[in-house]
């Protein structure tokens, strides 16, 4: 065997290298990147457009088979592939993790390399080499060292060797998308770990009642631990405020943090924007209902009676009960009642209006006194935990100052002294017509320079 000869070994591993290269020169590839995150952007789009976390009977309602909503969107295509909840499927984060890693690869294969060489000193020794350059002119100096205070005047780093000078400023540019990149997968990374151990809940509690999160609507596989089992949420009170006209004002709930012996750990009244956060749970006034009533038949002991929503939405709700005026509960009278302002409205037997009674008012209907002594209110609330928020914020942050880093032009001006010549030019990266500005104006202030240097020497004589 020769020294030329291969051993399989060695094949194997330049083989494995090869592949390597080739995968890595697609996971890097640009045009990847923004392919994927087209189709994230997409599926984020759906994930808007589409309902998420709701019933199976919602979907089946709502996107029936016959007709297809655009020809082909029906339940059983959304909760099959998962539109449904699209944030937490296996496909949606499979993406955001190959996303991530095209990423990373560019990154590595390009930002730093280009950070690297604009930090690089670059001298030019050859007079042919500003002829690649779009911005280059001659002058006739002294002494190469006549441009470096022109440059230092205008920010430049100033660089020099014997005749030679390099110049650079705005190095932070380059920075920019090497931050820009990192905030992005930062942000992926929070999205990702939001899915994975956060969670979202729906809870519609009385007032006066006590509750523990278990209404779940989406939770990730690593969530359990964030669920509360050792405390839960007493809702003190809940009440709306009206404006002049009639109109909801505002809905308020006041909440306590309660241990599992009834012990309040903490106080807070929530109302829309103004939530209650507890050991990273965070607990959102989203809705209000009417949950039941309390009344009094003749002299009988005073008893709550639920309420029923017959119409689901906010402030057009309605709301409905039926009350028993017989023992045998074989006749009765309906409660009807639209929000918690008190007036509610009475129907006899027969589905007739008898009138309308509020909140400390009797009543006699058909030899009966109905007494109305409080309407209870029930607060709507959402319930979330999702620790990749701080992680996404942190992101956000970086990428606006990534973004602003960004557009700093990153100038190079190079410098060779030959003899009594002098080469100058120089190139950006962004604001082209600026640096063209900046070029021009270091030649003129050479030029005056001169000048100055000719009448000194003249007068002197």
């Amino acid at each position: 065997m020769t020294a030329s000869d291969s051993s399989p070994d060695t094949d194997f591993l330049s083989l494995l290298q090869e592949i390597w290269h080739q995968i890595l020169k697609i996971i890097a590839d640009l045009r990847l990147a923004i392919i994927l995150l087209l189709v994230i952007a997409l599926f984020s789009i759906s994930g808007t457009v589409i309902e998420q976390g709701e019933s199976l009977p919602f979907y089946q309602q709502n996107y029936p088979e016959d007709p297809a909503l655009f020809g082909f969107l029906t339940w059983k295509v959304i909760l099959n592939v998962g539109l449904n909840h699209v944030y937490t499927t296996w496909w949606f984060l499979s993406l955001l993790i190959l996303f991530g890693t095209s990423l990373t690869a560019c990154t590595f294969t390009r930002q730093f390399p280009a950070l690297k060489a604009a930090r690089n000193w670059q001298f030019y020794q050859k007079p042919r080499q500003f002829e690649k350059l779009a911005l280059s002119s001659e002058v006739s100096l002294q002494s190469v060292s006549e441009v470096i205070p022109l440059l230092e005047q205008r920010g430049y780093k100033v660089f020099q060797d014997n005749n030679s000078i390099y110049a650079r400023k705005g190095i932070v540019g380059r920075i920019g998308p090497i931050i820009v990149h990192a905030a992005m997968l930062i942000i992926l990374g929070g999205a990702i770990w939001g899915a994975l151990t956060g969670f979202l809940a729906q809870e519609m509690i009385p007032s006066g009642a006590s509750f523990q999160v278990s209404n779940i609507i989406e939770a990730g596989p690593f969530s359990r631990s964030l669920i509360p089992k050792d405390w839960g949420i007493r809702v003190n009170r809940f009440w709306i405020d009206y404006t002049p006209n009639g109109d909801i004002d505002q809905f308020y709930s006041d909440l306590s943090v309660i241990n599992n012996q009834g012990q309040e750990l903490d106080r807070k009244t929530i109302f829309v924007n103004q939530p209650l956060r507890y050991q990273g749970v965070t607990f959102y006034q989203t809705s209000w209902g009417i949950a039941a009533v309390k009344v009094q038949i003749n002299n009988s002991p005073v008893f709550q009676i639920p309420f029923a929503s017959l119409k689901s939405q906010g402030e057009n709700g309605l709301w409905g009960t039926w009350i028993p005026i017989k023992t045998d509960l074989s006749e009765g009278v309906s409660l009807l009642t639209r929000d918690l302002q008190g007036t509610m409205m009475v129907y006899d037997k027969k589905g007739d209006l008898f009138g309308a009674i509020r909140p400390g008012m009797s009543i006699n209907i058909d030899g009966v006194t109905l007494k109305i002594y409080e309407l209870i209110g029930s607060t709507g609330l959402q319930i979330k935990a999702d620790p990749g928020i701080p992680f996404v914020y942190t992101g956000f942050g970086l990428l606006m100052l990534g973004v602003m880093m960004s557009y700093v032009s990153h100038s190079q001006i190079w410098v060779l002294q030959q003899g009594d010549r002098c080469y100058l030019g120089g190139k950006t990266n962004r604001a082209q017509v600026t640096f063209e500005r900046e070029l021009l104006a270091i030649l003129e202030d050479l030029e005056i320079t001169k000048h100055q240097e000719v009448k000194s020497i003249i007068e002197a004589t």
